[in-house]
């Protein structure tokens, strides 16, 4: 018998880490007092008063928070020194199954026909054409020479003009998400002094090619305005919006006739529209705001399709309008809600409309012929699969592209004929080292919640795993925002897989993976259900044979990071070891700052404490760093990045001192950040793999799995 949170296998009976001392966060108390409860903060002095500036320039972060966060880094490199070998080892894996010189099946748009590729050893994408129907390779823009002396470089949106003479492009070199645009002039390669800087890292043509719209961002990193800048000339307000608690973006139709903005938060819409012919023009209301009515614009040639939850649509409806008027009033009916089935997104096309939705838990694509209003499904063999839709460049043609896979099959592209519903497969994701999907097997179960809700999970593991609960496991999670994780193909896991671990998705509330109503059911007041939902997937593994606690490592990022401090305070005794990266983790102290980039905007999803008490004690009751007990916690692994905008790197830093300060038991609390990047991570895509291999290293360490994969 042991004590919830050891390291319990029976061939280790001690800790794999070594005694090293951990490092001693100063305690600086600080007290706020809301709705007159006053709450002490010993480590708010983490947090860098001039973090603005510091997202912009990380040499002006306060050296004493820089010396903590070395020190931090010095101590997981001691702890985790064992694993270089190992860790090696699966960045080569890894890397292995990735074809480096890659390169996307071109669509077509116009005379040209427009992809991306990766050279042998590259890290950035290149981005190219060729005419229509192939030829030679014209280079438009190489990532890796634009990276070229830069600690973090990560490319933003990539967009040409409809006269295929110009490239509007953008860039980050900070990891803070303020994105510089530039325009490119293809002919001679130069970028034109059209350079606008803190934006949101995309931008789109007028109609006329002559200049482009994009967002502003403020200094506190949300997007505040719209602008219009012609070439050559200065930039001009078009919209500005002042209630911070809504994000906005600007894009435009394939047709090259509209200028869609957008502005939501998680619950609400709004569309404003401008004649991509009249860039100066007032943008135009499609459907004012109002509190839960949200919807999409899609283009239709004379009319909008619009996706859209009105008059009680929970899973929503697709609706049409006259582009001439599309005012609410003027909506018309075409394809009704029906509970149960989630339409996620729409594509529409001159005589035809794509629809991408979700029933019985499982994507399916439906085409309808516009002018029969016939429909029908395109039908898949497996059991659990994951779609996706690749659009199209152009509008006026029957072909529309998808991609297609599984947990066991790798990524499949195809282009899709509407009138002769033939798919013609055009790539199929190449795996250099080898896969053989016959090694593998793949399952959905249904684990049963505390209140008889079912939760899917997703695993795949060796067809030679034994299930009698010896095997390791990975169970990652994610719950928020209504974000499904698809069953897909992940070649990175397999480097776990072919170990002997069962790597497993938990489909718990907060995403839509099982409809609309059970992303509701994750939510605000019914957040908990996340967490108990993730806790139960974790029980069911462990009664079916799959796992045992004590090898089970959870996995969560961002909002799926404050599901790890959540089940860790919840149920610690459930989990061998946690790996919560760039965790969301201080969700009261952030929900309170509403200077924070993100804060308004998250009301709708998590409640205000600023201006409900209820609110204040609805996130208290949950929130991880609030409670942090005594409790024997399973080895922890925190992962995070100095420029990260979305996740603050204070709020890790200093759960992971309060972790230390409280727990029991001598389980490490390790904490790993990047001081040269922002909240994915290293950029750059072999980068990324070597941070991979840190989680999975870590998961094999506290598992004591087999450090080279089985025969």
């Amino acid at each position: 018998m042991f004590t919830p949170g050891q390291i319990r296998r029976p061939d280790i009976l001690t800790s794999p880490f070594p005694d090293i001392p951990v490092p001693t966060t100063e305690k600086r108390p600080r007290q706020e007092t809301v709705h007159g409860i006053t709450r002490t903060d010993e480590y708010a002095w983490l947090r860098a008063e001039n973090w603005q500036e510091m997202f912009k320039d990380p040499s002006v972060l306060d050296p004493a928070i820089r010396a903590h966060l070395e020190a931090e880094n010095a101590y997981q490199a001691a702890l985790l020194a064992d694993t270089a070998e190992l860790r090696a080892a699966l960045f080569a894996e890894m890397k292995g199954r990735i074809k480096e010189d890659d390169s996307s099946v071109p669509l077509k748009d116009g005379p040209y026909a427009y992809g991306s590729s990766f050279r042998l050893g590259g890290q950035h994408p290149r981005y190219f054409r060729t005419p229509r129907d192939g030829g030679a390779e014209e280079v438009l823009l190489d990532g890796d020479a634009e990276a070229e002396g830069k600690a973090y470089f990560n490319l933003g949106g990539i967009d040409h003009s409809g006269d295929h003479r110009r490239l509007l492009w953008g860039f980050d070199d900070k990891g803070s998400e303020f994105y510089t645009l530039k325009v490119r002039d293809l002919a001679s390669g130069a970028d034109l002094p059209d350079t606008v800087t803190d934006t949101g890292g995309s931008g789109t043509w007028d109609a006329a090619d002559s200049g482009f719209f994009y967002t502003a961002l403020d200094p506190n990193h949300r997007p505040s305005k719209i602008f219009y800048r012609p070439l050559g000339g200065e930039a001009r307000l078009i919209y500005e919006e002042t209630d911070p608690g809504f994000f906005m973006s600007v894009g435009g139709s394939r047709r090259n006739d509209w200028i869609f903005i957008s502005i939501n938060d998680h619950e609400t819409t709004e569309y404003r529209l401008i004649p991509a012919d009249d860039p100066l023009a007032a943008p135009r209301v499609v459907a004012a705001r109002e509190t839960g009515l949200q919807y999409d614009l899609e283009e239709g040639g004379d009319v909008f399709f619009i996706l859209t939850n009105a008059d009680g649509a929970k899973d929503f409806k697709i609706m049409e309008a006259p582009v001439s008027d599309p005012r609410r009033e003027n909506w018309r009916e075409i394809v009704p809600h029906e509970p149960g089935r989630l339409i996620l997104s729409v594509v529409g096309f001159a005589r035809h409309m794509v629809r991408l939705e979700r029933k019985d838990g499982l994507p399916r694509i439906v085409v309808r012929d516009r002018a029969t209003g016939e429909e029908y499904l395109i039908s898949f063999a497996e059991d659990a699969y994951s779609l996706g839709l690749g659009g199209s460049l152009e509008y006026d043609t029957n072909t529309f592209r998808f991609s297609y896979s599984s947990m066991t099959t790798p990524t499949q592209l195809f282009d899709y004929d509407m009138v002769t519903r033939e798919r013609t497969l055009l790539k199929t994701q190449e795996v250099p080292s080898g896969h053989d999907p016959a090694r593998y097997v793949t399952r959905r179960l249904m684990a049963p919640a505390a209140d008889g809700a079912l939760v899917p999970v997703s695993l795949v593991h060796l067809r030679d795993t034994p299930i009698d609960g010896t095997a390791p496991c990975l169970l990652y999670g994610y719950g928020a925002y209504g974000i499904a994780i698809p069953a897909s193909f992940n070649t990175n896991c397999l480097s776990l897989v072919d170990r002997g671990f069962v790597y497993s998705i938990a489909h718990i509330r907060g995403g839509k993976d099982k409809g609309y109503e059970w992303y509701e059911e994750g939510k605000r007041a019914q957040k908990s259900n996340t967490f108990h939902d993730f806790i139960a997937c974790a029980r069911h593994l462990v009664a079916q044979g799959y796992t045992s606690h004590d090898r089970i490592v959870a996995q969560g990022g961002s909002a799926g990071g404050m599901l790890m401090g959540a089940v860790a305070n919840l149920a610690p005794e459930a989990f061998g070891g946690i790996i919560a990266e760039v965790p969301f983790v201080d969700v009261l102290n952030t929900m309170l700052d509403a200077t924070l980039p993100l804060t308004p905007p998250e009301w709708p999803e998590w409640g205000n404490p600023i201006a409900s008490e209820e609110d204040y004690w609805l996130i208290a009751s949950y929130a991880p760093y609030e409670n942090v007990g005594a409790h024997d916690y399973p080895p922890i692994f925190a992962v995070a990045g100095l420029t990260d905008p979305r996740v603050t790197y204070w709020e890790p830093a200093k759960w992971v001192a309060r972790l230390r300060d409280r727990k029991t038991g001598d389980n490490p609390v390790i904490f790993r950040i990047n001081l040269d990047a922002g909240h994915a991570g290293a950029s750059g895509r072999f980068s990324r793999l070597e941070e991979i291999a840190y989680n999975y290293a870590f998961a094999i360490k506290v598992t004591g799995a087999p450090r080279t994969p089985l025969p």
